[in-house]
Order: structure tokens, then C-alpha cells, then sequence
């Protein structure tokens, strides 16, 4: 819906949902039902719409050598909203409760998400063309000498081996930092004072936002794959490391814990930085948004298969150490395999002599412009 209606009346829609959905919850506060289905289901949904609308557009407004950076800044926002989000929602379940908490809440998203999805557009086609196809004189090429594919469609996406390997990659990065969001607050509850557990979350927020924005600006100068590899390879030590950080462990300190927190969070938050670079780098912009919407879909897998895999380790074992080893072994795999990944070098034949005249035509004012 993305890339064919803009960006704008998709987050408006996702705004609208999520204000719904918890309105809904927060109305049917004593029933069940309510908080699956307006919570769980129409705000989650929400939550998609509104985080498929925002990078796809801005990275449209960039050169290539800038998607890393922008990337980064715009999913930072994800990853930061949790350092207001949470004492506001305390502070407002402690004054006015619960239901009523999640009815205002849900009364806000849908007014500032709605208005501010106004403001999204994509930028003008001859700008695009600039970006996609270069000056007008590089277009004057052989007739006969085909040229590498630059936009895939989604069909075409999944018919390539790079999909299902970034998929993997994108499920064990994001499954083991979102095992840990999980549990984050459980973690910091077994520490003195009970606050700990907020500052813990609080942390892993400030992380989540720093580690795109850093890991963006890292791919650029880089590359993807080499911060890639450098981010996974840091997780797994980070996750090995939280058996430690508990109260009479070698590492048993709330500061520590709040630490380390930040750290799992920020190597949790490249992930959602480079995934999306890696797709605009291999399929393209003109299907970005439906493409990344495939390739994202390893996020809520690789999340919900690691967070139920720490819940059930610890109601079996009564720990969640097992967990940690198991998906830092997930993580050292998912780094040697990215040693595999590369575009992928599918071509077509080179536009005939019609379509180069209709790109110069449409590119032409630009030119002049400048």
C-alpha cells in the first residue's frame, strides 16, 4: 500500500488503528477479548502500517551513499519512544488507572500519528530518476549490452537465494535482542530498589535508538555486510555476558545491568538500521516498501520463536541462562554466514531507444535547473 497509495494515507491509517485499538482495549478493560483483538491485533497492525510508512519515503530523499545515516535517524525513533513512553504510562496507571490510561494514550497516538502522517511525501519522479539512473549522459549506452536490474518486484525478491539468507540473518539479530526486551524488566526486579527494573528498559531504549543511528552512519563508510558482522559478533558477547549480571554474580551491579542493557540494545537496534539499507541496496527503491515488508517479517518470527524459547527455559530450568548461550550460538552462526551475502547480479536488456528519450525528457528540467 506504501508504494502504491504514499506514505501519508498509509500512516494516517496506522494512526487510526492504533488509536482504535486502544481505545477499544481500554473501553472493554475487564474483557479479555478486548485487549487481544484491540491491543494486540488492530494496534499491532497500526504499529506496521505507521513503521512501513517512514523509512521507505526518506531514504527516497537521499543519495545512496546517505541510506545507512537516514535510515538510521528515522527507525531511532522506534527504538527511542520507550524512554517516555514507560514513565508516562506508569506515572498515568498510578493517577488514573490502567483502562483509562490506555484509553488517553490511545487518544493521543491518534491525533499526533494522523497529523504528522500529513507531512509524509515521496520526493518529485525526476528527482528519483536522477538517483535511480544517474546524469542524462549515462544513459547513452549500447543498445545491445544488458544492464543490472536495479528494481526487483516482490515475485522476483523471493525468487532470489539473498532473501532467504537476509531473513535468517535479520530473525537471529532481532530474535535475540528482542528476547532480551522481554524479559528486561524481570531482569532488573531481582535488584534493589524496584526502580531498577524501568531504568533497565529506560536504558535498552537510549540504546535501541543510539545503536541505528551509529550502525547507519558505520554501513556507510564500511558496508553493510562488515558492520553486520561487527554488530552480531558484539550481541553474542553482551548476551553470554547476562548470567553474570545478577545479584550476587561477578557482574551483579544495577548500574551494570542498566549497562549492558543499553549494550543489548543497541546492537539489537542496527539490525533494524542495515536490514532496510540492504534491501534498498539489492532490490531497489520502486517496490521498497513491499520488499522491506517481506524481509521485516523475519523480525516478528525471529522475535516471538526467542522470546517464547527464554519463557519456556525458564519455567522449565528456572533461569534463562540457556537461553542466552543458545541464541549467542544463533548469533556467531548468523555472522560467519554473513560472510556469503552479496547483491544479487540479475540483468535486463538496456532500455530501448524510446524509453532513454522519455528519461532525458523527464530529466531534462532538472538538468536545467541546476
Amino acid at each position: 500500500m506504501q508504494d502504491r497509495l504514499g506514505p501519508r494515507r498509509v500512516a494516517t491509517i496506522g494512526g487510526i488503528l492504533v488509536g482504535l485499538g486502544m481505545l477499544m482495549a481500554g473501553l472493554m478493560g475487564n474483557s479479555h477479548i478486548g485487549y487481544v483483538v484491540g491491543f494486540g491485533v488492530l494496534a499491532g497492525a497500526g504499529i506496521g502500517f505507521g513503521y512501513a510508512s517512514a523509512t521507505p519515503p526518506a531514504v527516497k530523499w537521499f543519495p545512496p551513499a546517505k541510506t545507512g545515516l537516514i535510515a538510521g535517524i528515522v527507525v531511532s525513533g522506534f527504538g527511542l519512544a520507550s524512554v517516555y513512553i514507560v514513565p508516562l504510562a506508569e506515572y498515568l496507571i498510578v493517577k488514573i488507572g490502567l483502562d483509562n490510561t490506555v484509553i488517553s494514550l490511545g487518544i493521543g497516538f491518534l491525533v499526533v500519528v494522523t497529523v504528522l502522517a500529513q507531512f509524509l511525501r515521496v520526493p518529485h519522479k525526476v528527482k528519483q530518476l536522477t538517483q535511480s539512473l544517474g546524469p542524462v549522459g549515462e544513459l547513452k549506452v549500447a543498445q545491445a549490452t544488458p544492464v543490472k536490474k536495479e528494481n526487483f518486484t516482490p515475485t522476483e525478491v523471493l525468487k532470489t537465494w539473498q532473501f532467504y539468507l537476509m531473513w535468517f540473518l535479520y530473525a537471529c539479530g532481532a530474535g535475540a535482542g528482542l528476547m532480551v526486551i522481554s524479559i528486561a524488566k524481570t531482569l532488573g526486579m531481582s535488584f534493589q530498589p524496584a526502580q531498577v527494573g524501568g531504568y533497565a528498559v529506560m536504558g535498552l531504549a537510549i540504546g535501541n535508538g543510539a545503536g541505528r543511528i551509529l550502525a547507519g552512519m558505520i554501513s556507510d563508510k564500511i558496508g553493510r555486510k562488515h558492520t553486520l558482522v561487527i554488530f552480531f559478533v558484539l550481541q553474542a558477547v553482551v548476551v553470554c555476558l547476562l548470567p553474570l549480571v545478577a545479584p550476587g554474580k561477578p557482574l551483579g551491579d544495577a548500574i551494570v545491568l542498566i549497562v549492558v542493557a543499553a549494550l543489548v540494545g543497541a546492537n539489537y537496534g542496527a539490525n533494524l538500521s542495515l536490514f532496510p539499507s540492504f534491501t534498498k541496496d539489492y532490490y531497489g527503491l520502486k517496490n521498497f516498501g513491499v520488499n522491506y515488508g517481506l524481509v521485516f517479517t523475519a523480525w516478528g518470527v525471529g522475535g516471538f520463536m526467542l522470546a517464547q524459547l527464554a519463557g519456556w527455559v525458564q519455567d522449565t530450568y528456572k533461569t534463562f541462562t540457556y537461553s542466552y548461550y543458545f541464541s549467542a550460538a544463533l548469533l556467531v552462526v548468523a555472522a560467519a554466514a554473513t560472510f556469503i551475502l552479496k547483491a544479487p547480479h540479475h540483468h535486463e536488456p538496456a532500455p530501448a531507444p524510446a524509453d532513454q528519450a522519455q528519461a532525458e525528457k523527464e530529466l531534462a528540467p532538472a538538468g536545467k535547473a541546476s
